[in-house]
């Protein structure tokens, strides 16, 4: 009887490792739908997460925690896809999904394991730790970044705007706030210098950013 559990325990596990494979395997929507070549997977997006997690040097939050909450927070992908603003499905139908599909992967776990990565991603969607609320940031800088690599891959510099746009107002922890400013440097930086050789080829909205000299 051992033998059996120990095996069935083995092939659910087996199972669950495939489904989270899907997730290098599904694009990020928002690039796919501002026609970005080779956009990057949930998978890549994760990754970078939770190597910025581990950078933070915050002392009063558990970095471990923050870890976790990076791998775990788009975990349900694997099953119901990225779902992006743009697909017009409300948010609880979002979060109905995407329960929906933690509830399935998780069950092919150990209580205990099940429990942990259940919890993990229920304190990430409804933001109830100081933990949670900063990989939130993190996701949001993480996109941004991305957006200006995009940018600078494809040397069309501010051509992404709408991701900067949908993220104003939503950094608090210092750290965060110190490298979105450094990024918005370094990225202005360089739609001044596009503006200063081709202004006539920048978005207005681009443009309304720039210095009044570089214009």
């Amino acid at each position: 009887m051992a033998a059996s559990t120990s095996k069935a325990s083995m092939q659910n596990l087996l199972q669950f490792m495939k489904l989270i494979g899907q997730l290098k395997r599904v694009p990020r929507t928002g690039w796919v739908y501002r026609n970005v070549e080779k956009p990057e997977s949930v998978s890549d997006h994760m990754y970078r997460m939770a190597v910025m997690a581990f950078s933070i040097g915050d002392t009063k939050l558990n970095k471990d925690r923050c870890i976790k909450l990076a791998l775990v927070h788009d975990m349900a992908e694997c099953i119901v896809g990225d779902i992006a603003p743009a697909d017009n499905i409300s948010k609880n139908e979002k979060h109905r999904r995407e329960e929906e599909a933690m509830k399935h992967l998780t069950g092919l776990l150990s209580e205990d394991v099940k429990k942990e990565i259940y919890e993990i991603w229920e304190e990430y969607e409804y933001q109830s730790s100081p933990e949670a609320k900063l990989v939130k940031e993190l996701d949001q800088f993480e996109m941004i970044l991305q957006a200006y690599e995009y940018e600078d891959l494809e040397k069309k510099p501010g051509r992404l705007q709408e991701f900067f746009d949908s993220t104003k107002g939503r950094f608090h922890h210092p750290e965060v706030v110190q490298l979105v400013k450094s990024l918005n440097e370094e990225r202005n930086s360089q739609i001044s210098a596009a503006g200063s050789s081709s202004e006539g080829s920048l978005p207005q909205a681009i443009q309304s950013q720039l210095p009044k000299e570089t214009l």
